[in-house]
């Protein structure tokens, strides 16, 4: 900007130089002024040329800055948008209990008994993977019909809280349920098999106990393209159909 300024200044030196020299037009100047009127004209030329240059050169950078401008707003709402829809399914920062990140020990916690680690690792419950993007782009457009990304993986959020209070129930001593969570806890002992020995599962009664998805014709193809996603299996046998969590 300096640099403009400074054309300018020069350029209008100038022209108040040309002007003097026109105003003693009137009189028969000498060659050597004729010489230098010319002289001041070809360097006003010059400096016009220069003047031209560095307004082009502004106008430039003038329609670079604009471009970056809307380059940064669009990144801007793109950002709004991802903060305003994150997707329910996206895993969050643990939190923080007594200064320690959830799930990890403190620095001078002592190891876990064996037999603590054993019960622990078998009362860890099983949960279905969310779906991707890219596998639900993948999912045949008759077997989705209606059902948006986000719907889907509602579904699978539901299925994961249907097996977690199902197998919390399941994993407790009968002796501390109430009388409502026993006969549950012994609804779930029965349908157990050989099959499911050490699987996770849940049925459609365990939908509607821990849930308020609706088991209809929509959830029947739901179930469609979690099989189709390789996210669970049906186990039928005893009138009874399971969906097994791979």
């Amino acid at each position: 900007m300096s640099d403009l300024e400074d054309i300018s200044r020069h350029f209008h030196e100038k022209l108040w130089s040309l002007q003097q020299i026109l105003d003693l037009s009137v009189v028969e100047l000498p060659q050597n002024k004729m010489k230098r009127l010319g002289q001041e004209l070809c360097g006003l030329e010059g400096l016009l040329e220069e003047l031209e240059r560095c307004v082009d050169e502004q106008k430039q950078q003038l329609k670079n800055l604009k471009e970056v401008r809307d380059v940064y707003q669009q990144a801007l709402q793109d950002v709004q948008h991802m903060k305003n829809n994150m997707p329910p399914h996206i895993p969050r920062k643990k939190t923080v209990v007594n200064g320690n990140e959830a799930g990890k020990d403190s620095v001078d916690s002592q190891p876990a008994p064996v037999e603590n680690l054993k019960k622990s690792s078998r009362n860890v419950i099983k949960e279905m993977g969310f779906i991707t993007t890219p596998e639900f782009e993948g999912i045949p457009q008759y077997m989705k019909g209606r059902v948006s990304y986000e719907q889907l993986n509602a579904a699978v959020s539901s299925l994961n809280a249907a097996a977690t209070a199902k197998y919390k129930i399941f994993h407790q001593s009968v002796k501390g349920l109430s009388n409502h969570a026993r006969k549950l806890h012994q609804r779930f002992k029965d349908q157990e098999t050989k099959e499911t020995k050490g699987q996770f599962f849940v049925v459609e009664e365990d939908i509607r106990e821990f849930t308020q998805m609706k088991v209809d014709k929509r959830f029947q193809g739901i179930l469609n393209m979690l099989r189709h996603c390789q996210r669970l299996r049906e186990l039928r046998g005893g009138g009874l159909t399971r969906y097994l969590f791979l």
